[in-house]
């Protein structure tokens, strides 16, 4: 009667994703980024993305890159290369020209996507667990030969 129920076994509530870093408008930016946290580019970026976290590419942000690889990735300007994410939003002003996986997707009316969507349960990001970028995943080992 006054015995003490143990602890529910229910899992955490997933940690609130949130910008950490920002590269501003007028900003061109090449390299790697890679890590845990947010980052919102409003600016150009060309090179590699790799983040245990969000990735924002805002409406003034232009992004090349041959696979952004992230766990929440949303897309209010422009993204040219592929897409890796648990979870992908293309807002309206969105526009994508590569191919994406992920293990949930959605769009605004008048996102842009050219590419093959591929969805799966389960996703390897290709992370470490510090967000350092591993070898990459495997990909499609369709033989494209002629």
């Amino acid at each position: 009667m006054f015995k003490r129920n143990p602890p529910s076994s229910s899992t955490a509530p997933a940690p609130v994703e949130r910008v950490t870093s920002v590269l501003g408008a007028g900003i061109n930016w090449t390299g790697k980024l890679s890590g845990k946290g947010g980052v919102r580019i409003e600016g150009i970026f060309e090179g590699e993305i790799g983040i245990s976290g969000l990735v924002v590419v805002g409406e003034t942000g232009k992004v090349t890159c041959e696979n952004v690889r992230a766990n929440t990735v949303i897309v209010a300007g422009a993204v040219n290369g592929g897409i890796t994410a648990e979870k992908l939003e293309i807002r309206s002003t969105g526009r994508v020209w590569g191919n994406v996986r992920v293990s949930a997707f959605s769009t605004e009316e008048g996102a842009f996507l050219r590419g093959q969507v591929t969805m799966e349960d389960e996703l390897d990001l290709g992370l470490s667990d510090t967000g350092e970028i591993k070898s990459s995943p495997p990909e499609n080992t369709e033989d494209r030969s002629e």
